[in-house]
């Protein structure tokens, strides 16, 4: 079979150069292939170099974004690990107070909860491996258990906070203070009456002084009575609450009227010596439950 070329002529700017060359069809044709598989083979090299080039790009923002997520979720690690410090100070605070007050520690509180040891949160989490996911399930349940203590440490405090007010009110409503200075001519208990020279009972303190000298509540409350009675003359009584009452009598002037909150200070009154007295003085009487006591022992000042 006879073969067949393909003449090229090559023309250059001096026509009389002319060039001619013969190429066989196959050989061009194996040139043709071998220059189509070429660029073949180089689309696909730059087209996967470029999506390489595209993945590690994309691959070192992920990293980066991980990286800067890690500070961030190991930032708020160690903002959890002062939370539960800090809860665990207040704990230990809350137990104090118990103690002080002699309180009832609650039950399963009898102890500090365990918080804090070895924690992924306080470690170098690449040198251990710790996944992101890992970490954020960690967090997840750390601050549901901090919510569920932080629950049980506000009902506790408030139940202190209740105990404290009742003891305070408590306080404020005992008769804790001379109601007057003077100088104390009886005492509670048994003595000879000055009018029959008989032994009787005395149910109060007598306290001595010039007419005038001014008489405070020994305590907060409300006034309960204000009268004229034959043997104590101008007469006082205040409810302080809790079954205390404190009665006072022998008054020359009374400025405060019944239903009247007084406090702790207030003046009241001042020393006299109506009704059946030797001379002026202040009656001061303390009934605890209806019961008649000795008033200097809630006396402190």
């Amino acid at each position: 079979m006879k073969k067949r070329f393909f003449t090229v002529f090559i023309v250059p700017q001096d026509p009389s150069h002319i060039r001619k060359f013969r190429l066989p069809l196959n050989l061009l044709k194996t040139i043709v292939i071998i220059l189509g598989i070429s660029f073949a083979g180089f689309s696909f090299i730059l087209f996967d170099y470029t999506r390489v080039k595209l993945k590690t790009h994309e691959l070192n923002s992920l990293r980066k974004e991980n990286a800067e997520q890690k500070i961030q979720l190991q930032a708020l690690a160690s903002k959890m690990i002062d939370v539960e410090f800090q809860m665990a100070k207040l704990k230990q605070f809350d137990k104090k107070l118990r103690i002080i007050t002699n309180m009832e520690v609650p039950g399963g509180s009898n102890q500090i909860l365990g918080i804090g040891g070895p924690s992924p949160m306080e470690e170098d989490m690449t040198a251990l491996g710790v996944a992101r996911d890992g970490l954020i399930k960690q967090m997840h349940s750390d601050l549901d258990q901090l919510r569920a203590e932080t629950m049980t440490q506000e009902k506790s405090f408030t139940e202190v906070h209740e105990y404290l007010f009742k003891q305070t009110s408590l306080f404020a409503s005992t008769p804790a203070i001379w109601p007057a200075r003077g100088w104390v001519t009886g005492t509670f208990g048994y003595r000879i009456s000055p009018f029959t020279g008989l032994r009787q009972m005395h149910e109060g303190l007598d306290i001595a002084n010039a007419v005038g000298t001014p008489v405070f509540a020994p305590a907060d409350g409300i006034v309960s009575k204000v009268a004229r009675e034959n043997g104590l003359g101008k007469t006082i009584s205040i409810n302080h609450g809790y079954g205390i009452v404190t009665r006072y009598g022998h008054f020359s002037d009374m400025y405060v009227r019944v239903g009247k909150r007084v406090k702790r200070g207030e003046k009241i009154a001042a020393v006299g010596s109506t009704g059946r007295s030797t001379g002026p003085h202040l009656h001061y009487e303390v009934l605890v439950n209806g019961i008649n006591v000795n008033p200097e022992k809630y006396i402190l000042n």
